[in-house]
């Protein structure tokens, strides 16, 4: 039997399944957008964790920010801030706010007034204040902005009244706007947020959200569902919004296309690059695609030996052949990466220098660099499917066996994706299958988070690497509003990384979003994760 078969034959089998479960379905999936998610969100505030999968559940649903993306342009739009200026200096950033925003009304709070200054403030000084009450909760960790050392760039946050703030950082940051519109930069309840300090329970507010968005929390049971109810109230237009939205867990994808199918999911995540033809060939269902702002990379441990030598490092790049793995594992939907930007970013450089398939050069480097063969190191793969790397188990299969012919023994390691981070931040992997998708255009947006000195503590510098020189040139290149100058500086950047491999780009993936026909309004957000507001099914 072939594999084509095998998989008929177990969609069929949950076919039948979902259609014994089906009569046993309320009204309130009935009623409603059900979304096939691929796991749990950490906790319900993107604040806290880089995870695309707590940015799914959250950032889009439950919350508002500053400013958004345009998902068609990537223009910086209005949100919260109805308006906003910049000093001549660009060291002070004063932002209108909009009047009559309202925040969520729900079974565990109700608000008295209307979002205002303060809500601002303590959104922004919860990540980079470490003596406000609430930025210890849920382990005091803001991986994003840490990666970015964003807090130390912010001097002050001042409220000049009720709906006019005033923002000063202490140097010239060019992605200062689009980092206060990203995913992260969620604005909280800074009533709510009191309320539950007289109550004794301030941890509740990651687990029982309050914001101002299209969708408010209604219930979640672990590793099965997350329920959200239509915000009536909302500022923004919800006349095409669906009253009801639910988060269907499901970790597998063979699964979640068979629930696709039989219209038990509306969208499902991640469709695996196998299904992709299987969907496009059926009436019912649709495939939006667009290029990925992301990059999937082999990361290695730049604080262990042996892999603290960049002679090494070089080593095992030309000892993988990057063609054959995106053929094996991305299917013709990923473009060969060269460096850590994607040719959608405007800082892309075509002419970049690029490791070629070389094992007896490898073997050569080995050698010089001391490592007999028989060396044994690890490659962490993972347990999660991504766009910039939607099968890291098997890449980590092609990548042992190409290791195996130049004396090195891989062993394969992987974990659940909670423990599997955790460990990554400890630096007990010897290497790391994984990648990043930007929140943002900005070419900084890939650059700090993931090589940054700054981006270790924060765990989002997987590779542990710290390099002067790199810092010097990602912070030059943030001193100058001139593209070509920073571009310029960002040619410098790829050939450091390229002479010091702390990871090897891989690919840059095309982002892909499944969903049935009768579903409206769907769009593919380039710059972070889903949105269901302005989205509806045609009963």
């Amino acid at each position: 039997m072939n594999k084509g078969f095998h998989w008929v034959l177990g969609v069929c089998l949950v076919l039948t399944l979902q259609a014994c479960n089906d009569s046993k379905r309320d009204a309130f999936y009935r009623s409603g957008i059900i979304y096939c998610s691929e796991s749990n969100p950490v906790n319900f505030n993107p604040q806290t964790d880089t995870s695309s999968t707590t940015a799914d559940a959250t950032a889009h649903q439950l919350y508002d920010r500053l400013m958004d993306f345009d998902a068609e342009t990537g223009q910086i739009i209005p949100s919260i801030a109805s308006s906003w200026k910049v000093s001549d200096d660009g060291l002070v950033y004063t932002f209108q706010l909009k009047k009559g925003v309202t925040f969520h009304t729900t079974a565990y709070f109700t608000p008295t007034r209307t979002l205002n200054a303060d809500d601002i403030i303590f959104s922004i000084n919860r990540w980079r204040d470490p003596t406000n009450p609430y930025h210890n909760i849920s382990g005091g960790r803001y991986p994003y902005f840490e990666s970015l050392g964003l807090a130390k760039n912010i001097a002050e946050v001042n409220r000049i009244n009720s709906y006019r703030i005033e923002i000063v950082i202490k140097q010239k940051d060019s992605s200062f706007l689009a980092n206060l519109a990203s995913d992260f930069s969620i604005i909280l309840s800074a009533e709510y947020a009191d309320y539950l300090l007289n109550q004794g329970t301030p941890e509740r507010i990651d687990d029982f959200p309050i914001g101002t968005g299209p969708f408010k929390f209604q219930s979640y049971r672990k590793d099965h569902y997350i329920r959200f109810e239509k915000h009536n109230d909302y500022w923004g237009d919800t006349s095409l919004t669906s009253d009801h939205l639910i988060y269907d867990i499901t970790p597998k994808s063979s699964i979640r296309l068979a629930k696709l199918i039989t219209g038990e999911c509306d969208a499902i995540a991640f469709p695996a690059q196998t299904e992709l033809e299987i969907i496009r060939n059926r009436e019912e269902l649709a495939l939006s695609e667009k290029p990925g702002l992301n990059v999937g990379f082999w990361a290695f441990n730049t604080k262990k030996y042996p892999f603290n030598n960049p002679k090494v490092r070089k080593a095992l790049a030309l000892a993988i052949d990057k063609n054959t793995l995106l053929e094996a594992v991305y299917f013709e939907s990923a473009t060969r990466a060269k460096t850590l930007l994607p040719n959608a970013s405007w800082a892309f450089q075509s002419d970049a220098e690029d490791t070629a398939y070389n094992p007896v050069l490898a073997r050569e480097l080995l050698d010089e660099a001391g490592v007999a063969p028989g060396f044994t190191m690890s490659i962490w793969a993972m347990p999660v499917e991504r766009a910039y790397n939607p099968n890291a188990t098997k890449m980590a299969e092609l990548i042992q066996r190409y290791l195996s012919a130049v004396g090195i023994q891989a062993n394969i390691v992987t974990y659940d994706w909670t423990t599997f981070r955790r460990h990554l931040r400890e630096g007990r992997h010897d290497s790391v299958l994984i990648g990043w998708s930007a929140d943002n255009g900005d070419p900084d947006n890939f650059y700090r988070p993931l090589l940054s000195c700054s981006a270790i503590p924060s765990g989002t510098n997987r590779a542990m690497w710290c390099n002067k020189r790199y810092d010097q040139l990602i912070d030059e290149a943030l001193q100058t509003q001139n593209t070509q100058r920073r571009k310029a500086i960002y040619e410098q950047v790829n050939r450091l990384i390229y002479d010091e491999l702390p990871l090897v780009p891989i690919a840059h993936a095309y982002r892909y979003q499944a969903y049935r026909k009768d579903l409206k309004g769907m769009v593919i957000n380039p710059y972070g994760g889903i949105r269901f507001v302005g989205v509806t099914k045609v009963q």
